[in-house]
């Protein structure tokens, strides 16, 4: 059966602005959905309050409502826009699907005559209400822990007295484990109960039996009207049950399920699915396994919608879930449709996948003072990292070296943790960095058995870990010289990176590259395929292995290689990295619109990113994806491999910035604005000179690496003091400080954390107003795109601040000085591309705060309330475009806000203090006609409820 031509416009409802359980996955999702329907030439109008995403940027839809995710304004839209006959909910996360409920109870859907397509009302209400859930499992015969609802306090203390402890408590219509724990003792119960009923918005909550050290498995699925279900992929938890699988380091294809228990897994989770109602989409189903002989199988739930596991899916097989998802919500069957990536296969043949992917989520524990750093059902992270390898270790050592915290990989860099308790008590209350503790504690000569007590990950992966620590241990009997060519390949095809070997060895990066290169050790680059190469492939997406040579039956020694290089002229894209606070989809969004000016531009494009979350790293965005770690060495091999005419590095915010070093000393050609005006802009004393130069206001400074230096300085400086560390994003180890003892501390703090780091001490101006204005530049000519002002006063971080555009009540001498400043600046920088300036303004005089030559986290605000594409004409220009070449066109009627959105609320106890560093996970954007609106009026009525010293 084709698809049902009646449907002609579909509303989508995105997620919102990114919190901790709810991220960029669900950008990715809507994204691929909008552009699915328009394909079989569906119109689409989208809602989602979010400025930072590509899913709301104007080539997506054709109506796109930057508006509060309310059913205030889904009546506006569907007043508006008569002809939406449907409504497709599943793409926006549990933020859409809580939406569309509340919808369908004030029996809007019905008003307007339209329907629900991709999920039906049932199966939200049945697998959201944990008691619905747990009663229709017990009819169709599928193993649920023993488990009770209780509505109130007393109905808690009941079952808890049933059933005795460790319990669960899971509230019930929440994301991302909200308000869910484990109840270990009695006195901790009534706590851990209030909360769990305050955060249901039904005031609802399951307790359950405790599950501890059970392994934890999550399978996808999609099922069209016809009822063909098709499994996509098996993602096995490497951590046990008991922490959030947001949380978890998980692994596809899954590792250590025999046959027998694998097949049971299926039929149960295509039973469930058949079961929660009549519709056609996607699934996603959560099994527990009991660790012994029996492998017991429990269900522990199921999500009608795409959800953040996915998001990792679809990365991990080729498949795109969501794209198929959404043709399937048009009725189209499985079998009707083609697999995107072979263009020859149906996509009802399942993948089949010749790798292994490991996923590592990303935490941000440092930006919430006073949170508790244990893992456990409640999500935590801010992102995540993807790894592929031919082998689990490959894979896992990828996804570490993802990760962006001063990491090499597992081991051999020197900053492994030594003390036996601290190891001992790391592995029993799970910590975000439990992946290399596990590592330390086998190096520490900690028997396996134990650590498998400890943490109960399974004894396969701890294995695979002991045998990179005795890899380690014989490789460092060797010097560079000494080294044999099969233990050197050995441990390049376990991933470990040329500077662990040359830890190992006590020598250089670069000469252990070298040595690679003479031994003819190179990384070759294979297709991730969907089919393990049964059938050709028509996408080029690749990833990096070592394989050994072979010889040709005529005689001839190669390795094989699948990425065929072509001989058109190249640019690499530089991605982001993981998402994290300070650097969110923002630089995401930037990636893509850089790839795609680009390709208008006549130029092949090559992505390099491993962020599974994101459109950047969609196998169609780029002409080529590497889903690589943005890890120097994986970067210099691809350059080395493709020859680009260059590198743009300033899309990819400090994730790609951090490499211009490296790129410029390689003599690697960066394109648009040149490595030595980044430094300038990043190096604070540098920068400061600069402005002298050009006569520019600043606040008085000075630059310390030391703490003496420091106190010495603020003799003349006078406090309040800002101290400011230089290469950091996000405002990190940026604090105020009011005297020479929290000087002194903050100074020695920093310099412990960050060592050899250039201080910017600079007197705060107290009471001042922050602006910013983000440019585009030429090398001479510079256009503002945009200058805003911020509510909030002088102290808070620009991404902690409501910005409002244009500027509410700066007068016009002072906007003429911010406009000359920027134009100064840009062109003293010598800026090619994006600017980004802030500005302190006190009694009428401009001082300058930083400036960034590169994307900054505004412009997809100001890309958004003014309706222009400045990401493409910036790109353009840096590949040689003129700003005169361009006509602006901004169309803004009123105001519009950034408004920040914080993720506190996951963290009891946290401070929510604002200062100098960044707090907030994502951003809404708000319209209004006049500053009289209500809204803008409790936005500063607020503005200094938070503000820290």
């Amino acid at each position: 059966m084709p698809k049902d031509t009646s449907i002609k416009t579909v509303l989508i409802i995105g997620s919102g602005p990114i919190i901790i359980g709810q991220a960029c996955e669900f950008d990715y999702a809507g994204s691929q959905s909008a552009r699915s329907l328009r394909e079989e030439g569906v119109k689409v109008v989208l809602i989602n309050s979010n400025p930072a995403t590509i899913m709301t940027d104007p080539s997506m839809a054709d109506h796109i409502y930057l508006k509060p995710l309310t059913t205030k304004s889904i009546i506006e839209i569907l007043k508006a826009h008569p002809e939406i006959d449907a409504v497709l909910p599943t793409m926006g996360g549990q933020t859409a699907l809580n939406l569309c409920l509340e919808a369908d109870e004030k029996g809007i859907w019905q008003d307007f005559n339209v329907r629900l397509i991709g999920v039906d009302i049932n199966a939200i209400n049945i697998t959201e209400d944990r008691e619905q859930f747990k009663q229709l499992l017990n009819r169709i015969d599928v193993p649920v822990a023993p488990a009770k609802t209780a509505t109130s306090y007393l109905e808690g203390k009941e079952i808890a007295q049933e059933f005795g402890f460790p319990l669960v408590i899971r509230p019930s219509f929440t994301l991302g484990g909200t308000g869910a724990a484990f109840v270990h003792h009695a006195e901790e119960f009534d706590d851990l109960l209030t909360r769990g009923l305050e955060a249901s918005p039904i005031h609802e909550v399951l307790i359950d039996k405790a599950l501890l050290g059970w392994k934890e498995y999550e399978l996808e699925l999609l099922r069209d009207k016809n009822d063909n279900v098709v499994i996509i992929c098996t993602i096995e938890n490497m951590d046990p049950m008991g922490i959030h699988t947001g949380d978890s380091i998980t692994v596809a294809p899954a590792m250590t399920l025999s046959d027998r228990t694998f097949q049971r897994m299926r039929d149960l989770s295509i039973k469930m699915m058949r079961s929660i109602g009549n519709f056609a989409g996607g699934c996603n189903v959560q099994f527990a396994i009991s660790p012994d002989e029996n492998e017991d199988i429990v269900a522990i739930e199921i999500n009608p919608r795409v959800s953040r596991s996915s998001a990792l899916a679809s990365k991990a097989t080729g498949y795109p879930i969501a794209k198929i998802a959404s043709k399937l919500a048009l009725g189209y069957t499985l079998d009707e449709l083609q697999n995107q990536i072979t263009k020859s296969t149906s996509a009802l043949f399942e993948p089949a996948l010749d790798y292994v992917i490991v996923k590592i989520p990303r935490w941000n524990f440092d930006k919430f003072e006073g949170a508790d750093r244990t893992l456990g059902l409640q999500m935590k992270s801010v992102g995540e990292v993807m790894g592929i390898g031919r082998s689990f270790q490959e894979a896992l050592h990828k996804a570490t070296q993802s990760l962006e915290i001063k990491r090499n990989g597992l081991g051999a860099d020197g900053k492994g943790y030594t003390n036996y308790d601290q190891i001992i008590d790391k592995l029993t209350h799970a910590s975000w960095d439990r992946v290399f503790v596990i590592y330390d504690a086998i190096q520490h000569g900690i028997p396996l058995s134990r650590i498998h007590e400890i943490t109960k990950i399974d004894m396969w992966f701890l294995k695979q870990y002991e045998e990179l620590h005795l890899l380690e241990k014989e490789i460092s009997k060797y010097a560079i010289d000494t080294l044999p060519k099969e233990l050197l390949l050995e441990a390049k095809q376990k991933g470990f990176a040329d500077r662990q070997i040359a830890h190992m060895l006590n020598t250089l990066e670069s000469k252990v590259h070298q040595l690679r290169e003479d031994l003819n050790i190179n990384r070759v680059f294979k297709l991730v395929d969907t089919c393990a190469a049964e059938f050709p492939a028509k996408t080029p997406y690749y990833y990096s292995t070592f394989e050994a040579e072979i010889q040709s039956a005529e005689g001839v020694t190669y390795v094989a290689n699948e990425s065929e290089v072509s001989d058109k002229k190249k640019i690499i894209v530089l991605g982001s990295g993981p998402n994290r606070i300070g650097q969110g989809i923002e630089f995401d969004y930037s990636c893509v619109h850089g790839v795609l000016a680009a390709e208008e531009c006549g130029y092949e494009t090559i992505m390099i990113n491993c962020n599974p979350e994101t459109v950047s790293t969609d196998f169609d965005t780029a002409n080529k994806l590497y889903f690589e770690p943005v890890f120097w060495e994986h970067i210099y091999d691809i350059i080395r491999h493709e020859k680009p005419e260059g590198v743009i590095v300033q899309l990819g915010g400090q994730t790609a910035l951090k490499l211009a070093e490296k790129l410029e000393k390689y003599g690697i050609k960066i394109i648009g604005t040149s490595f030595d005006a980044l430094d300038l802009a990043e190096d604070r004393g540098r920068f400061s000179a600069l402005l002298q130069e050009l006569d520019i206001p600043f606040p008085q400074f000075g630059v310390a690496q030391t703490a003496d230096q420091a106190l010495a300085l603020a003799d003349e400086l006078d406090f309040p003091l800002l101290v400011r560390p230089s290469y950091v994003l996000g405002g990190q180890g940026m604090k105020i400080v009011i005297n020479k003892k929290e000087l002194e501390e903050h100074v020695i703090d920093l310099l412990n954390s960050i060592p050899g780091n250039k201080l910017l001490l600079d007197h705060y101006l107290d009471g001042a107003i922050e602006a910013e204005a983000d440019a585009i530049c030429d090398g001479e000519n510079v256009y503002i795109i945009g200058i805003m002002e911020h509510i909030e006063p002088c102290g808070v971080h620009s991404g902690d601040s409501n910005a409002m555009l244009p500027p509410f009540n700066l007068g016009e001498f002072v906007l003429q000085q911010i406009k000359d400043h920027t134009k100064k600046i840009a062109v003293a920088l010598k800026t090619v591309g994006l600017i980004n300036i802030q500005f302190a303004i006190k009694d009428d005089v401009v001082y300058i705060i930083e400036a960034n030559p590169r994307a900054s986290r505004t412009v997809p605000f100001i890309a958004k309330a003014y309706g222009e594409p400045y990401v493409n004409y910036a790109t353009k220009v840096m590949l040689g475009a003129k700003v005169t070449d361009f006509e602006f066109n901004p169309q803004l009627k009123g105001y519009a806000i950034k408004r920040p959105v914080f993720s506190f609320d996951k963290f009891k106890n946290v401070n929510k203090a604002l200062g100098p560093e960044m707090k907030s996970t994502g951003e809404s954007i708000l319209f209004i006609d006049d500053l009289k609106d209500d809204q803008f009026y409790e936005i500063y009525s607020r503005r200094k409820m938070y503000l820290s010293k």
